[in-house]
């Protein structure tokens, strides 16, 4: 079941499922609310994902709005993640969304907001398990055929908060933990 916005900040107030929205989410349309970017990075080298061990290329952070950058290019083709200025904080543990339900755990799901498409721009997201706590990290590819300005701090994704029916075998303890959007070289997976 979705979890309203206006639910979703009750139990914001108790649980800091969400940190650092902006001013214009405070009052938000629809079942979602939307995030921004924050940093954005492009890939240098090569990867590995296999079934022990994996690594990530090298990032280049390309633009950071804590540093003063403005905004970013994206030429046909180019592919960038882009890391929130949000962070999640999705609890481990089952809480009560409604009083005289029974607790729950809660987890999370982005979607793009439409101007992308609407622009040439493909979004990769994905879910968030309960349990981990961070910054996000999307992926965009300029699939169109011009080039694709993108403002830090501007509106990119559209987030919707979930509750999880029955239990987990276990939850989020991932190296991802934290917004950490690199691997250190190769390193063996959990």
């Amino acid at each position: 079941m979705i979890i309203a916005p206006k639910k979703l900040f009750e139990l914001n107030a108790k649980y800091k499922l969400i940190e650092n929205l902006s001013e214009r989410e405070a009052r938000p349309e629809g079942v979602g609310i939307d995030l921004r970017a924050g940093q954005i990075y492009r890939l240098k080298g090569d990867s590995f994902l296999g079934v022990s061990e994996r690594k990530t290329p090298e990032m280049e952070l390309i633009a950071d709005i804590n540093r003063g950058d403005k905004e970013v290019t994206l030429a046909p083709d180019d592919f960038v993640l882009v890391k929130t200025m949000e962070k999640v904080n999705l609890p481990s543990e089952k809480i009560v969304v409604e009083e005289g339900e029974a607790p729950v755990l809660i987890m999370q799901d982005v979607r793009p907001r439409s101007t992308l498409q609407r622009c040439g721009v493909y979004f990769m997201g994905t879910k968030t398990d309960p349990g981990y706590s961070g910054e996000l990290t999307y992926a965009l590819k300029n699939v169109g055929n011009s080039p694709f300005r993108l403002e830090l701090g501007a509106r990119f994704a559209n987030i919707i908060f979930y509750t999880v029916l029955g239990n987990l075998y276990r939850s989020y303890e991932g190296q991802w933990q934290g917004g950490r959007v690199v691997t250190d070289g190769k390193e063996k997976q959990n």
